[in-house]
């Protein structure tokens, strides 16, 4: 009686396994070989219209200044802010380094506001870590609201946040009152777009290069229906760019050490769900954790996931992550980044500082 019984559990495990290569089959066809995308591609489209609007600059006379304040001491800001000025120059903008130590940082930042040929500033954080402000907050969050509307290139002043998180697109919007929550501000709308904070902009680029942004659906909802999972809830990157997401229909997984909420436009809900399950059933992942050690499980990536690193260090093993079908893998933003600094630069000196 035994032996029947064997056979037909062997037959069962035959059958099993021809299912699970049968679905294995259908997976890849359905799905491309996965691809790696470079950061360059994504921003040449970004550079080309930048050098455009630099040329139309010129002929009114007018050469775009950006100043960058290295404050902390960090060989690697400075580097990044090298070759940032090398990316700069190479596009007709001028970029000036100014290295100050960082208890005169506060004077040199007055100077540059008062300084009329200067269109952009920004700093290279961290300055004071997290050094308490006479004036309330940390030292590094007063230094961002010094900083003016005029020549916030980083999109990081108290204006820009609180619209960016209000979903408020126009630096001049009128609002006269708010209908049906705080995202749906009514009114006379502007027409000086707000400034956006560069790496999550450059994110947003990115999504809409690699067509996950539905053209069809009107502006502000076209990540309608779409779950995303961001593993960093920074105040420079994560926490802006899950409400960017959010604020365009997207439901957004924000993720760090602290916690896992969901963010939705004007609201952040914890969820019970493990990170696990919420990479599972999202088809948009970015990783942002600034430490070597990490990795996200290879596992937890679904056919046709769109992973975007923007850590300085890999947080994914690349060669697994390129067996998963149809990935499209995006190790590095810092090229769309630098190019999102330039066109920020640009909107200032358009909103700002053109004489009539």
């Amino acid at each position: 009686m035994k032996r029947p019984q064997k056979r037909t559990c062997q037959k069962r495990q035959v059958d099993l396994s021809l299912h699970d290569f049968g679905s294995a089959l259908a997976t890849m066809s359905e799905f491309p070989n996965a691809e790696k995308i470079k950061a360059d591609e994504i921003a040449a489209v970004h550079r080309h219209e930048i050098k455009k609007t630099i040329d139309e600059l010129a002929k009114k006379g007018v050469t775009p200044l950006l100043v960058g304040f290295l404050a902390n001491g960090d060989v690697a800001a400075k580097k990044y802010a090298e070759w940032t000025m090398k990316a700069c120059e190479a596009d007709g903008i001028r970029f000036e380094v100014r290295e100050v130590d960082k208890m005169e940082l506060e004077e040199a930042l007055m100077a540059a506001n008062r300084d009329d040929s200067i269109h952009g500033i920004m700093i290279y954080y961290p300055c004071f870590g997290n050094a308490p402000s006479f004036y309330g907050g940390n030292m590094d969050d007063y230094l961002r609201d010094t900083v003016p509307v005029e020549k916030d290139v980083e999109g990081l002043c108290y204006t820009y946040r609180h619209n960016l998180y209000h979903n408020i697109r126009y630096i001049d919007t009128q609002v006269s009152h708010y209908k049906g929550g705080i995202n749906t501000p009514t009114g006379t709308k502007g027409e000086k777009k707000c400034l956006l904070p560069c790496t999550p902009l450059a994110i947003i680029k990115i999504l809409e290069y690699l067509k996950v942004y539905d053209e069809n659906l009107p502006v502000g909802n076209r990540m309608h229906g779409k779950n995303v999972v961001v593993i960093n809830r920074s105040e420079i990157v994560g926490r802006p760019l899950a409400a960017l997401l959010a604020n365009d229909g997207a439901d957004v997984y924000s993720i760090d050490l602290n916690g896992v909420y969901l963010m939705r436009r004007g609201k952040m809900l914890e969820v019970a769900e493990t990170q696990e399950e919420l990479c599972k059933k999202s088809r948009i992942i970015v990783t942002g954790v600034p430490t070597k050690d990490y990795r996200l499980p290879t596992e937890w990536v679904q056919p046709g996931t769109v992973v975007i690193n923007v850590s300085h260090f890999k947080n994914v093993d690349e060669d697994a992550l390129m067996q998963v079908p149809g990935v499209k893998y995006v190790p590095l933003v810092g090229k769309v980044t630098v190019a999102m600094l330039e066109r920020n630069l640009l909107r200032l000196i358009q909103n700002f500082h053109l004489k009539e």
